[in-house]
């Protein structure tokens, strides 16, 4: 950053760190401060189809050539820099986040909001200083990494506090909320605890959406949003009480009220079209696939579920497997084209070993033809165990073109 002369520093920061909800929470505090008239940028990951979906301001992601022209400008630092080695060569991410600076400098952003990649303490975007921190649900997931306890993956998340800065949490277990108090005491951050010091209460939900209540600690909001899981609703009450703190003029109920409204995550507890219903979700830990199924169970009606679900290897195989078995009357066992992704025979042998049936399918894309060949118009498919299978079938049902 310094070589390019700190364009970190030159806009007002959010910066979302946790295990789940962080990149819906983001772009829900990003939607209502463009409504509200604030250039916004938006920095999320990782991306359904292209990279470019990372990088956005005021709703519209970074195009192609600009992109391009970016990484083109930063080549010569970068290659100097990792000519040097002092601490390594540069990763993909740490790449892309320097072009995210740049980006929301060169468009004169009033706000960036940055979601973490990993962790939180040595992540890339942690060179920020932030206005608010926000640290959304954890959950156990990247454990050979953070931490092999909800104590160490909360201290790692918790990285993010600074000094005398105001903070926003979202609900924690025990474990994870002590050590969050126990960093905000220390470094003298003022905490702002949601489901304490900010509550929400559902009113209605359908597969179109939800409407619900917030009582913030400024006011009491009547809010809807296109998203469904009860998840969501901890999530933008997340948004409420950090928009709450950040205390911009001219963020007003009504602007929170239509941001959130507007707000598109997708991807996430998506459906894609009716008869049958299919839907995809990028449940990628046991945590977010019992929401899944949780979700499932809340808001949908169907005769039988055909579940398509592939995993990365470096996953909680027979944690997911023992949420979502269960819920399908045949489920079709894939892998996305991430290298990452666990063979397919692998997932099969566990599906099995805990009393569920299933059949191999080579690709996302031929699972979803398995699976919309043998459905009824009132059966549910459902895509998950990944953001990438997520991606996949959404490019297949939509008919778009692999980037």
């Amino acid at each position: 950053m310094g070589r390019l002369h700190h364009p970190h520093l030159a806009s007002k920061s959010i910066h979302v760190a946790g295990t789940k909800g962080k990149g819906s929470t983001a772009a829900m505090i990003a939607s209502a401060l463009s409504v509200s008239g604030y250039r916004t940028g938006l920095y999320t990951s990782p991306h359904l189809h292209t990279f470019r979906e990372r990088i956005s301001i005021d709703g519209d992601q970074i195009a192609e050539e600009e992109f391009a022209a970016l990484a083109q400008r930063l080549k010569p630092e970068i290659d100097e820099m990792n000519r040097c080695h002092t601490y390594g060569e540069l990763t993909t991410f740490e790449i892309l986040t320097a072009i995210a600076f740049a980006y929301f400098k060169e468009h004169g952003v009033d706000y960036q909001v940055l979601e973490v990649g990993l962790g939180g303490r040595l992540d890339a975007t942690n060179v920020v200083k932030p206005e608010v921190s926000v640290i959304t649900s954890i959950s156990l997931d990247h454990a050979e990494v953070l931490g092999d306890s909800l104590a160490k993956i909360a201290r790692e998340k918790a990285g993010i506090i600074k000094l005398r800065s105001m903070v926003v949490s979202s609900p924690q277990p025990k474990a994870a909320e002590e050590v969050i108090k126990e960093v905000c005491r220390t470094k003298g951050a003022r905490l702002i605890a949601v489901g304490k010091d900010v509550t929400w209460r559902q009113l209605a939900a359908d597969i179109t959406g939800q409407s619900f209540e917030v009582k913030g600690k400024a006011a009491n909001y009547k809010l809807t949003i296109p998203l469904l899981g009860e998840h969501q609703l901890e999530n933008a009450a997340t948004a409420v009480a950090t928009l709450e703190a950040l205390a911009p003029s001219g963020v007003t109920e009504e602007r929170i009220a239509k941001g959130l409204a507007q707000v598109r995550w997708s991807g996430r507890l998506e459906i894609l079209r009716h008869e049958p219903l299919f839907l995809v979700d990028g449940a990628h830990n046991a945590d977010s696939a019992k929401r899944l199924r949780k979700a499932i169970k809340q808001y949908l009606s169907f005769d039988r579920l055909i579940l398509i679900i592939g995993m990365s290897s470096d996953k909680d195989i027979a944690g997911i497997v023992n949420e979502l078995a269960s819920l399908s009357n045949l489920t079709i066992v894939t892998r996305s084209r991430h290298p990452r992704a666990l063979a397919p025979a692998l997932l099969l042998d566990e599906l099995e070993r805990q009393g569920a049936m299933g059949e191999l399918a080579e690709s996302v894309a031929s699972a979803v033809e398995r699976a919309l060949g043998i459905a009824g118009p009132r059966d549910l498919i459902c895509a998950t165990g990944s953001l990438f299978v997520a991606a996949e079938a959404i490019e297949y049902i939509k008919g778009i073109p692999y980037d």
